[in-house]
């Protein structure tokens, strides 16, 4: 079993466990998808990952310039679901999308439940900066 595939299989666990969640997937902090729920197409998993960075980046950003430390979770309320980032780790993070009618407190409760079980899992290094060719 690779590493993909068993963060798959507990985020699969995780969405039995709690039955108002949708979909989630786990994600480096600048969007790449490392695994998903079953049942979301490669693309579609892709999709929410890059959309989840976006959101945790604003929220970094906002807590940096307020002055009012790091985001530890963020949430989007929408007309029939709420999306849920919160750090994974380093380098990391897990959204989820869940009911409107959730207990939030409990899905962000059972999200650090499964940040403890694979957390020493998702550090991951930066993806060193693009070095600009001389241009002469």
């Amino acid at each position: 079993m690779t590493r993909q595939q068993s963060q798959d299989w507990l985020l699969d666990d995780f969405a039995e466990r709690v039955p108002s969640v949708r979909r989630a997937v786990l994600l480096s902090v600048d969007g790449l998808l490392m695994a998903a729920t079953a049942g979301l197409s490669q693309a579609d998993a892709e999709h929410l990952a890059a959309l989840a960075a976006g959101f945790a980046s604003l929220a970094r950003s906002a807590g940096k310039h307020l002055g009012v430390g790091s985001a530890r979770q963020s949430i989007l309320e929408l007309d029939s679901a709420f999306l849920l980032v919160t750090k994974a780790g380093p380098g990391a993070c897990l959204a989820v999308l869940c009911a409107a009618d959730s207990d939030i407190g409990m899905v962000g409760y059972e999200m650090a439940l499964l940040i403890e079980r694979i957390g020493h899992n998702l550090a991951t290094p930066p993806r060193p900066a693009s070095v600009p060719a001389d241009v002469h």
